[in-house]
């Protein structure tokens, strides 16, 4: 297989057409049979994928060229979602337009030539596929946690954390689901998974979610001035389920996909 084959798997998993702004091909190669994965891979990493004998190297996370520098352009999807659950879309864009904007200042100043050009001069392909891997992710919690609460309309903030872990990737993780905002006893309500979109939308966007009628979100991480701001409004509750657990969930249903293709696949680097 070769790199752009490899993220076409990504993408029709996740059912994308083309790769969105945060994920790309650093170093293009061919002929690839062994891979080395994870969620942050930089230079080290690289340079461990030269001693393991690997023939491409990919990252999880935007870390390197126009996947880092226009990382914030993804945050957009985070408009549909909220239309989805009803949110109006000028309230929605408007909503994400600061933290956006925070995102775009924080990336341009960033070193985005580092870990590429290791790669290059190492000659290991290189490649990242973010938000691919977030969406697969959503998806797969956001039916379980569906499920779960379809017949349980009083479900507590506890129960959704008691639910998660009982998924294996939960269940083993370090750092796993802990409720931020609310109480164990705090009625649920509708629940949304919101893994996808870049990073986290920020307080607007949890306020206008609260708003339209959820009444717990489910994250993979939250700014400590998030959660205090959101306690403040007392009107929802906030779960995270965990960092490096909620991206495995995707990455494993790539890992996997890209197995059946022959490859062979090594994770590392936080990937469960």
């Amino acid at each position: 297989m070769n790199t752009k084959e490899i993220m076409d798997v990504a993408l029709n998993l996740a059912g994308l057409e083309e790769a969105p702004a945060d994920s790309g091909i650093q170093v293009e190669g061919e002929n690839i049979k062994k891979v080395l994965i994870g969620v942050d891979m930089e230079t080290p990493e690289i340079l461990l994928g030269r001693e393991l004998g690997v023939d491409l190297v990919i990252s999880h996370h935007p870390n390197s060229d126009e996947a880092r520098i226009d990382f914030h352009k993804v945050m957009d999807v985070q408009v549909d979602k909220m239309v989805e659950y009803g949110v109006p879309i000028n309230k929605a864009q408007k909503a994400l337009a600061k933290r956006k904007a925070e995102v775009a200042l924080n990336t341009h100043v960033a070193n985005y030539d580092r870990a590429s050009s290791a790669a290059r001069l190492l000659k290991i392909p290189f490649m990242n596929i973010h938000l691919p891997a977030d969406i697969i992710g959503e998806k797969i919690v956001q039916k379980y946690l569906d499920d779960f609460t379809g017949d349980k309309p009083k479900a507590t903030c506890q129960d959704i954390v008691d639910a998660l872990r009982e998924m294996d990737i939960y269940r083993n993780a370090v750092a796993g689901p802990i409720i931020r905002v609310g109480s164990e006893s705090s009625y649920a309500g509708k629940v949304i998974v919101l893994f996808a979109g870049g990073t986290n939308g920020g307080t607007d966007v949890f306020k206008s979610y609260f708003e339209a009628g959820v009444g717990t979100i489910v994250c993979m991480h939250v700014p400590d001035g998030v959660r205090k701001a959101v306690a403040e409004q007392n009107i929802g509750n906030v779960i995270v389920a965990g960092h490096m657990a909620s991206d495995s969930i995707g990455l494993n249903k790539i890992i996997e996909a890209l197995e059946e293709k022959g490859l062979e696949v090594q994770k590392m680097a936080g990937i469960l």
